[in-house]
């Protein structure tokens, strides 16, 4: 559910319908040599890219209108260089279509997944096929994190061995607190660079008899979801990466005393009635939609709200980035040397027809102009580091993608990445059952307890 929301709202919209096209050499959207592009890059690449003419690249995904269209603006690029015809069609039903048509032999030669699940099944079902030698080293020294996402895009093959099948484009940040800064400026506040700082901070806005915090966990049948994202951005600043990744395939066990730990940070945010609007008690019941309201009435309600990179689509009408709201990176502990971990997700392009053309479109999407058209265009995002961030459309991509090339660590949504019964099932409401003043110890073995039914 998580993943899917934040696919919505971060610019590449899953609508409903098909959408089906071609890019060709004629359609650039932005003149080369004019605007925030790297052209001589393009330019040289261009110069040696191999003639590809009569040949046919097809790529299948979830983009729909009008982000479909955006995307082959790239394409179109590198159909200008080769002369191939790359072909995009966008479905509602894509991650069930794309199983049905790799078994029958019929997948396109690129798929886009919404999120790592289904391109590891896959990949392991012998489904996919590795990407071009030397991808994963590009990844690791030209991407903000490179080596998270190298990690993220490895997955075992049909044979038991490790191999890079996943190239991250287009990915969203989690990991964010809004702030109205006219607030902070009338209190005399500061944004805070560290974990401590903004315990400190909340601490401050409880003594100056206000509320830090507005936090909401309903959302219907999901109530409790958005309280998980917070304990996994807890989970990344209390403990090494490789902790994390132990928690979220359970080679420790949710009740590990390092979960309940990030579970009781949660906590000392969201179970004070003085830090949250409303109470402790409101938390639960307060819908995740209306939760940062709080922050634009008069007088505030609150000052802080931490949620991911869509909750600007629920803000009031005629808000405006940079003088109405901002946002800050979530920060890390200074004390505990883990450098600056983000959370979020993203769209991953695997090959699962391979072609030579194919190939060469992959090595295409390693090009700064293959991120810079789309940051142009639309929400999307990119922790590739030649990018030029002016290129972004405004300022709030631009804030949210340098703090994607600048991350040490990244990791993807934790309980999408669970079993469904745990992630979007047991830890959604066990996380309910917290928030309304159950023990974190209990909560987390009962969790546990889920998980081990599905063994």
């Amino acid at each position: 559910m998580k993943s899917r929301l934040m696919a919505c709202t971060a610019g590449l919209v899953l609508g409903l319908g098909l959408g089906l096209g071609a890019a060709s050499a004629q359609d650039l959207a932005f003149a080369p040599g004019e605007g925030p592009f790297n052209w001589d890059s393009y330019n040289a690449w261009k110069e040696s890219a191999p003639d590809l003419s009569g040949q046919t690249v097809t790529v299948a995904g979830p983009w729909l209108q009008p982000e479909d269209g955006f995307f082959r603006n790239v394409l179109a690029y590198f159909a200008d260089a080769t002369g191939a015809e790359v072909i995009y069609t966008g479905s509602d039903s894509f991650e069930q279509q794309i199983v049905i048509d790799a078994e029958a032999g019929s997948a396109p030669n690129i798929a886009v997944f919404p999120q790592p699940g289904l391109a590891s099944d896959m990949a392991s079902r012998g489904l996919l096929t590795p990407l071009p030698e030397g991808m994963g080293e590009w990844v690791a020294e030209n991407y903000g994190a490179g080596d998270s996402w190298v990690d993220l895009g490895t997955y075992k093959d049909a044979d038991d061995n490790d191999q890079l099948y996943g190239f991250f484009y287009n990915v969203n940040v989690k990991s964010l607190v809004w702030y109205v800064p006219e607030n902070f400026e009338d209190a005399g506040y500061e944004v805070p660079t560290t974990m401590e700082e903004l315990k400190a901070l909340t601490e401050q806005i409880v003594d100056d008899g206000e509320t830090p915090w507005c936090i909401g966990l309903g959302s219907g049948a999901a109530t409790g979801w958005p309280a998980t994202d917070w304990v996994e951005d807890m989970m990344l600043r209390t403990q090494p990466p490789e902790v994390y990744d132990q928690w979220v395939t359970n080679e420790i066990p949710f009740d590990d005393e390092r979960v309940v730990g990030a579970i009781e940070e949660f906590g000392w945010f969201a179970r004070d009635d003085a830090k949250v609007a409303g109470g402790a008690g409101a938390v639960a019941s307060t819908d995740f939609r209306d939760s940062p309201k709080g922050l634009f009435s008069l007088p505030p309600q609150c000052y802080l709200h931490r949620q991911a990179s869509f909750v600007p689509a629920f803000f009031p009408d005629g808000v405006e980035f940079g003088t109405d709201v901002d946002f800050f990176y979530l920060p890390a502990y200074a004390d505990k040397d883990l450098g600056n971990p983000v959370l979020g997700g993203g769209t991953l392009m695997a090959i699962t027809t391979p072609s030579d053309a194919t190939t060469e479109l992959m090595k295409f999407f390693q090009l700064p102009i293959a991120h810079e058209v789309m940051m142009a265009q639309t929400g999307f995002l990119t922790p590739h580091k030649g990018a030029n961030p002016e290129a972004y459309k405004d300022d709030t991509l631009r804030g949210q993608g340098e703090i994607l090339v600048n991350a040490s660590t990244f990791r993807f949504d934790g309980s999408d990445l669970m079993p469904g019964a745990v992630g979007a099932g047991t830890f959604w409401t066990g996380m309910v059952d917290y928030v309304g003043g159950k023990d974190a110890k209990t909560v987390a073995s009962d969790i546990q307890k889920s998980w081990d039914a599905l063994k």
